[in-house]
């Protein structure tokens, strides 16, 4: 299940659990081609800043996004780079420049929608301190979490951390 903040509360998810898609495969390509001109990154890297520029409305899963980036390595159009730690780092190649010069307008569109995601949910809530924290749980959890690789000691520490801080909010 994703989690997102929508009519159900923090997890919910309309439609009988099903999500309408934000964005077509071809337009999500664009945007994570497009993301990692301006800078190579890493997958959770792509989903932060894709929710990030949405203002919290959109974050991909990383079920969309690494299928969608090995496309995008096996069409040539981005590359593995060397990078410190176990996080795979995504480089554009001149393919793959190339297309987005070719798709400009496209391009443009599609950022201009992510901003606007982002503009509607802040003039409909008014932001918040909330769901901002929320996002950064979201994201350093992903960090943590995301490839497997935590122990039993880092799981049992994190679980602790989240039980103390329902108990302080509890008592509010």
């Amino acid at each position: 299940m994703a989690w997102a903040m929508g009519n159900q509360g923090w997890g919910g998810e309309e439609d009988g659990g099903r999500r309408r898609r934000m964005f077509d495969g071809g337009e999500l390509r664009l945007i994570l081609l497009k993301l990692i001109e301006e800078s190579p990154r890493h997958g959770y890297d792509l989903i932060r800043e894709i929710e990030e520029r949405s203002g919290g409305v959109y974050a991909p899963s990383p079920g969309v996004i690494y299928p969608t980036l090995t496309m995008l390595s096996d069409m040539g159009q981005i590359e593995e780079q060397q990078a410190e730690g176990a996080k795979k780092v995504f480089g554009i190649t001149a393919a793959g420049s190339a297309h987005l010069t070719e798709r400009e307008e496209e391009v443009e569109a599609l950022f201009a929608r992510l901003a606007e995601l982002g503009s509607m949910r802040a003039r409909a809530s008014g932001g918040g301190p909330i769901r901002r924290a929320m996002r950064n749980l979201r994201a350093v959890l992903g960090e943590k979490l995301g490839d497997g690789e935590a122990d039993s000691d880092t799981l049992h520490a994190i679980a602790a951390i989240l039980d103390e801080a329902v108990q302080k909010i509890e008592r509010l």
